[in-house]
């Protein structure tokens, strides 16, 4: 998960630079665009379980992305 997270912040980094309104939609739509479904579904998972080491713009992107499948 270390690997993700770093993903993540050094993409909002990087959305935080540019002039945007909204830079977490900015970086939710980079994630749902360029990530596979198994990770974005996992960088979810693991802001529900705390988001350890997420920056708070990251943590806002990944809580806007759909919450992971749960099994019956």
């Amino acid at each position: 998960m270390p690997k993700l997270v770093a993903m993540a912040n050094q993409i909002a980094a990087f959305f935080a630079t540019q002039r945007h309104a909204d830079p977490a939609a900015e970086v939710a739509a980079h994630l749902r665009a360029y990530w596979d479904p198994r990770m974005r579904a996992a960088i979810r998972a693991h802001l529900d379980a705390g988001g350890e080491g997420l920056s708070p713009l990251a943590r806002e992107a990944v809580a806007r992305l759909p919450e992971p499948a749960r099994s019956a």
